[in-house]
């Protein structure tokens, strides 16, 4: 039964990274449920099995009796990957206790390769190696091996080895912690499942599990949850159900209307093993048998020591085996060069046994060569099967002089292990499974590992974003159709787009005035035609709060730098920039909202510059930044434009005051806003045709507004550096036309058409611009 249980595991894919026994029948599952009993399954080795025993018939390794003397076994198999880092291990002994985990395959063996790479081989001073083909069979194989070492550092093996390789995946935190567990031996590793937040048919939010950490019980989990939902530890869970199948594992929590999703999972994480840590302690027995705290580098300098010691010893195996061989084949030839006189000497001979004593002394043939001539078939004489003989020693002498120089050589020995691992890797290797977040849990630092590019976002109405590559949308002319942007919904509508890099900082503003912090590179990369990702995924949204606006910014340029709200009902105010560096989770308030009021808009600014707003009945109005005083985040503003009833601020721009210089023809440097309505109607106005005021006026005209163009619904400054101009459609509809196509008109005009669209009652939802490099423009 003792054997059984260690074969069952050995057949589960969520317990062995890479199965050792191929099992045919009911062998558990990550319920917790047994196998069945033995007289009901069926077991073979996997492919990958064969490689731990691959030459063992070789005298690779020792032997020793078993249990009860009755039967022989290897004290170490030959292994050709490293299974102690591959499929982990764990067991208790006396007074110590070991916690291995499993890895991945190509990355183990890739940190082999390096470190073989920058190793070398130091023979022994105090044993001359021997050079003959004799001495070289049967020298001790440590002398052949030599000592090997490697100048490779733990931080160069983590290069290649990420951490751990779950088989059932989920997400490891903290590569600090990591490290510190390969370069010591002892550490821990947090691991969360693979959770997220989506969308029901019916409005509402469930969380759907995918994934879970290393060696936790889904159906003791499943329980867990309808326990703490059942203690109201956890509120917000309407119900629960278990939907994995054979195509993978699913656990959906569906959630209540007014619940926050973000704020429930985090709960779950805290609560249930959906986070759990994994103590790693590597401990294991070094080539002389003696327990010992390892760390990486140790680890795999042992595995490779012993790979020396199998390809040595496989080596004088073959030698032998080439020797004997060749020795017999001598014998077959001097027979075959002395064919009638052989013959003549067996047919005089009363016997087997004369016969063969008289080939020896005759020929001054062995024992063994003159059995062989004696064994040898008529057959073998024909012309043919006599070149055989000849083409066979011929081969036979290459392959032990080939065997001589890797036994001579270490570094050859080196290469022959370089080859199989690669071998190895080929046949088996494959993708990660558990994925790296370098942060602590609630950080992200993946910098690093992702190139700083540029990327659109775009963000709906109804709070779904995506990042997409600006490769995806194709240039058409004034007039135009466009594509599809995004799948929405229906009443849904794109509300923003706009351009950044993957390195950037996003400061994500709510219409409650509270503030939170993603980097870009955290948004789901997505096509152009997919819906995105729901932002309560990524922040922690409360209810009837949406993401109103968002700004980027670059971590290493925030001195002397502020941050200018504006409000639905006209408020402004001016905060620094510092003090948005270090925002919880959970988010910050960056402006106080009296009642009925909300944010609308916020711009980075340096404090010297030009507010300008843009209203939806379009008005304007042009003041200094100067006029509004710095306050901290938990303030509510002042005024900066005198409002009608229904009127409403839509757009917000502030810049130095020197950009309202007429064109520079020279450098052909402009810097003008421009205005899209509602009906796809727009233009493009010098800066200098607005005039500066005094902060809460009520402005001046920026636009004829009629039927025909309808209400303002984007209005921003755009330079030499602008490329394209991105409008989309409640419908998502698309178009992306040249700036140059739009034209310089006058304060109080109309604008031309920009886009028509394909369904009635459609209209423009948000307007967005592309850069292009200084040069470029020039």
């Amino acid at each position: 039964s003792a054997v059984y249980d260690a074969l069952v595991r050995l057949a589960q894919d969520f317990s062995m990274r890479y199965q050792l026994v191929d099992g045919q029948g009911n062998f558990g599952s990550v319920d917790g449920d047994s196998a069945a009993a033995m007289r009901y399954t069926e077991a073979r080795l996997s492919r990958i099995s064969e490689e731990l025993l691959a030459d063992i018939d070789k005298q690779t390794v020792d032997f020793t009796d078993n249990f009860d003397g009755s039967q022989q076994e290897p004290t170490v198999l030959p292994a050709k990957f490293p299974n102690l880092l591959l499929m982990g291990a764990e067991g208790i002994a006396v007074g110590m206790a070991t916690k291995i985990p499993p890895h991945n395959l190509n990355e183990v063996l890739t940190a082999m390769l390096s470190m073989i790479e920058k190793g070398s081989v130091e023979k022994s001073e105090k044993e001359k190696v021997p050079t003959t083909e004799e001495g070289l069979q049967t020298a001790k194989p440590e002398l052949l091996a030599g000592e090997f070492q490697s100048d490779i550092t733990i931080d160069e093996i983590m290069e290649y080895v990420k951490g751990p390789d779950f088989p059932t995946g989920g997400v490891m935190y903290d590569w600090n912690q990591i490290k510190e567990g390969y370069a010591t031996g002892k550490g821990k590793i947090v691991v969360r499942a693979v959770a997220s937040i989506e969308e029901a048919k019916s409005g509402k939010y469930q969380i759907i599990i995918t994934e879970l950490p290393y060696q936790v019980n889904k159906a003791k989990l499943v329980a867990k949850i309808a326990q703490l939902v059942r203690d109201k530890r956890i509120i917000g869970i309407s119900d629960l159900r278990d939907e994995s199948d054979r195509e993978g594992l699913r656990v959906v929590v569906d959630l209540k209307k007014d619940a926050k999703p973000k704020a429930v999972l985090n709960n779950l994480y805290k609560y249930t093993e959906l986070q759990t840590s994994f103590p790693m302690n590597v401990v294991a027995l070094n080539a002389e048998g003696t327990p010992q705290l390892m760390h990486i580098k140790t680890v795999l300098i042992e595995y490779i020591r012993h790979r020396q010691l199998v390809v040595v010893r496989r080596s004088q195996f073959e030698l032998k085996a080439a020797r004997d061989r060749a020795h017999i084949l001598e014998g077959l030839l001097i027979a075959l060069a002395h064919l009638d006189d052989v013959i003549d000497t067996i047919r005089k001979s009363p016997d087997s046994d004369t016969a063969k004593e008289r080939l020896m002394t005759k020929f001054k043939l062995s024992e063994l060569q003159a059995v062989a001539i004696l064994d040898m078939q008529l057959r073998r004489l024909a012309a043919l099967e006599r070149q055989k003989i000849e083409d066979e020693y011929k081969t036979i002498k290459q392959i032990i002089k080939d065997l001589c120089v890797l036994l001579s050589n270490p570094k050859q020995v080196l290469t022959v292990i370089t080859k199989e691992g690669k071998d190895t890797m080929e046949q088996f290797g494959d993708e990660r499974r558990t994925k790296l977040h370098k942060g602590k849990v609630g950080e992200f630092s993946e910098e690093d590992l992702i190139a700083n590019e540029p990327a659109i976002i775009t963000i709906t109405e109804s709070g779904y974003v995506k990042r997409m590559s600006p490769t995806v949308y194709r240039t058409q002319q004034r007039g135009g159709v466009g594509v599809t942007g995004m799948t929405t919904k229906e009443e849904d509508a794109i509300k923003m787009i706009m351009i950044a890099n993957t390195h950037d900082s996003m400061l994500l503003l709510t219409n409650k005035g509270r503030v939170f912090k993603l980097k870009v590179h955290e948004l789901p990369e997505s096509g152009r035609q997919a819906k995105g990702t729901a932002i309560v995924n990524l922040i922690n949204l409360q209810a009837e709060e949406r993401l109103q606006t968002v700004l980027t910014m670059n971590d290493k340029d925030v001195e002397g730098k502020f941050i200018a709200l504006a409000t639905h009902n006209g408020l402004v105010k001016k905060t620094k920039l510092e003090d948005y560096q270090n925002i919880r989770t959970n988010g910050i308030i960056a402006i106080v909202l009296k009642d009925g009021d909300e944010l609308v808009w916020g711009k980075a600014t340096t404090g010297k510059d030009h507010m300008m707003l843009i209203t939806y009945e379009g008005k304007s109005i042009r003041f200094p930044e100067h006029e509004i005083k710095v306050t901290a985040r938990d303030t509510q503003g002042v005024r900066a434009i005198m409002l009608k009833d229904k009127d409403y601020v839509v757009g917000v721009e502030a810049f130095p005051a020197k950009f309202d210089v007429a064109e520079d023809k020279r450098k052909k440097i402009y810097h003008q806003l421009l205005l899209v309505t509602e009906n796809g109607m727009g233009k493009r106005t010098e800066l200098s045709e607005y005039p500066v005021q005094k902060r809460a006026g009520q402005g001046v005209k920026v636009s004829e507004v009629t039927k025909k163009t309808g209400n303002v619904t984007g209005a921003m400054m755009v330079e030499n550096t602008t490329d394209e101009v991105v409008l989309t459609t409640s419908s998502a509809q698309v178009i992306k036309l040249p700036l140059k196509n739009i034209p310089v008109l006058t304060r109080p005009t109309q604008g031309v058409i920009l886009m028509r669209f394909s369904e009635k009652n459609d209209k423009v939802v948000a307007v967005t611009t592309t850069k292009r490099t200084v040069e470029e423009a020039e």
